[in-house]
């Protein structure tokens, strides 16, 4: 029936175009209808037209979205760097993706001149400017950020250069063996790193390296007891052994999170945001979220991303949202976090206090990142930037695109970013999903119910101009 209907429809624009004027008159002496006369015709001319189409567009240039080097014999890419066991399986339930072309392309350089630019980069401490300007506070409390006020969070937000002490994590012992600790202050170039708690994902290799790449950049993979216990009963460590682990590319580094905190989200984002901490002589970075699989050199990243755009840091923008607010009501109608009412309260404090919607005024494409991948250049701005948005996340929760807009906005000096197109990242990253478990995640309590939803009574509370603004209904 359908190839009937677009048939009788060819047909029909066929007569109106006047193409079948003299062929009807041939047609009047035959006993068949018009149609199946007709149905050899329009398929002949669909055919021709679909291909002439096809051709035409493969002809025409197509606006990638990466533009890759491509391997030679001085510096070839590597093979596999591990072969998992079946059982793990650590290439199940990808995410699909759909987009293939974007607006900003990113071109690659030659490997051998990325590898030798960075290394002198990394050589010339200058090129990352008084990055030892920025102190940080010393002591211990009884959580590893100290549980700061807000006040006091607040009075950080502008830096000066007097020699002021900025809280930034490590108020208690970051529990990890000596060993690992002093490889990590050895790396002293480009660190890329990671982390797995309470089993959440599945560990993966980078792929796409360049020949010198494993010999100058550090790969860190952070995991806890639970995680390296799944680890072990797939035989890919040792937990008996006194040497150092390793799974391919990445150093295993047993984290013992009892000490820390006890949501595993929260364990997890201490690697992510306080990775110049715990690597201090490194001078650029890249963050992994496990639910990804690098494919482009992380050399090669870098220096497109960050090193050519000048920036201090580079990631993805947000698929959907450009407003803070639509990443909180999405955390609270998704249960991405248990406890609404503080989400209500966390956007209200931010509301009240100079949080303003996405618009084009601002410096930036979106309030909203994709914060799976960070490249990061280790300058005084990043590093300011990451510790105050770590005392956000101890404050209120591991969501971080939450406070990110709030945080990026205040602080002075401002953060020179770079928030790539999305296509980019789905094109340099493999996404996959979580490890699912039965009976749910554990990486927190069940959702709180709140007396209310986050946007209490039908208003926004204290974000209720941010509201009006957001929806244009504004007349400030």
């Amino acid at each position: 029936m359908m190839m009937e209907r677009r048939a009788c429809e060819c047909v029909f624009w066929l007569q109106n175009l006047g193409w079948l004027s003299q062929m009807g008159k041939a047609a009047a002496t035959l006993s068949n209808p018009l149609l199946f006369q007709s149905k050899l015709l329009c398929f002949s001319l669909i055919y021709l037209f679909s291909s002439l189409f096809l051709a035409l567009h493969s002809t025409l240039p197509t606006t990638k979205c990466i533009f890759s080097f491509r391997s030679s014999p001085l510096h070839p890419v590597q093979g596999p760097l591990y072969s998992y066991p079946p059982s793990y399986g650590e290439h199940k339930h990808a995410v699909p993706t759909t987009r293939s072309s974007c607006n900003s392309p990113v071109y690659f350089s030659d490997y051998g001149s990325v590898f030798e630019e960075i290394k002198q980069l990394c050589a010339n401490s200058t090129a990352f400017g008084a990055q030892s300007a920025l102190r940080y506070m010393q002591g211990s409390a009884e959580s590893f950020g100290g549980n700061l006020s807000f006040q006091k969070r607040e009075s950080y937000f502008y830096h000066r250069e007097d020699g002021t002490e900025i809280p930034c994590g490590f108020m208690r012992r970051f529990p990890i063996s000596d060993s690992d600790r002093i490889s990590m202050e050895k790396c002293d170039g480009v660190v890329v790193a990671s982390a797995i708690f309470n089993d959440h994902d599945k560990g993966r290799q980078p792929r796409g390296l360049g020949s010198k790449t494993l010999d100058y950049v550090c790969f860190f993979m952070f995991v806890d007891d639970a995680t390296l216990k799944t680890l072990h009963f797939h035989n890919m460590v040792s937990t008996t052994s006194e040497e150092v682990l390793k799974i391919g590319a990445w150093r295993i580094v047993n984290v013992s999170a009892e000490y820390l905190y006890k949501n595993a989200a929260m364990n997890g984002v201490i690697p992510k945001y306080l990775i110049h901490r715990l690597f201090p002589n490194s001078k650029y970075s890249i963050w992994v979220d496990a639910k990804l699989q690098l494919v482009v050199d992380p050399l090669l990243l870098i220096h497109s991303l960050v090193v050519k755009e000048k920036v201090d840091m580079a990631m993805s923008r947000h698929p959907y949202f450009v407003h803070t607010m639509e990443e909180a009501v999405a955390t609270a109608r998704w249960k991405k976090w248990w406890d609404v009412n503080a989400l209500k309260i966390q956007m209200e404090t931010y509301c009240e206090n100079g949080l303003q919607p996405w618009n084009s005024n601002k410096p930036y494409p979106t309030d909203v990142p994709d914060s799976a991948l960070i490249l990061r250049k280790h300058s005084l701005a990043t590093n300011l930037f990451s510790c105050l948005l770590f005392n956000e996340l101890e404050a209120f929760n591991p969501r971080d695109q939450l406070p990110f807009a709030y945080v990026r906005d205040k602080m002075s000096p401002k953060l020179n970013l770079n928030m790539f197109e999305v296509e980019v990242f789905e094109q340099v990253a493999i996404e996959y999903r979580h490890n699912l478990k039965g009976g749910g995640s554990s990486l927190g309590p069940k959702a709180k119910m709140a007396s209310s939803d986050l946007l209490a009574n039908g208003t926004g509370g204290g974000c209720e101009g941010y509201l009006l603004k957001m929806w244009g209904e504004s007349h400030d």
